[in-house]
């Protein structure tokens, strides 16, 4: 894949990777594609996916839990368990 595709892939919100991504997959398994397509798609379907990884990967960073005292009531935050 080109500098290009990936820097393009790279400004993509998830939402819109998740879509190109399911695109991708729905063509692949009509297998309606010749096999040199097939290929740059599939390509292109590992960095729209990598792209999708990592913005998940930083949104998990950016959530934190609500840390409640023995009365109920909120006294701070704490990172999310990754768990």
């Amino acid at each position: 894949m080109s500098d290009s595709a990936t820097t393009e892939i790279a400004s993509y919100t998830f939402e819109k990777a998740v879509a190109e991504l399911e695109s991708i997959v729905a063509r692949l398994e009509r297998g309606d594609v010749a096999l040199d397509e097939s290929i740059a798609i599939y390509e292109r379907g590992e960095l729209l996916k990598k792209h999708c990884e990592t913005l998940l990967s930083a949104a998990e960073n950016r959530i934190e839990k609500i840390r409640l005292d023995r009365a109920g009531k909120p006294q701070g935050v704490e990172p999310l368990d990754s768990q």
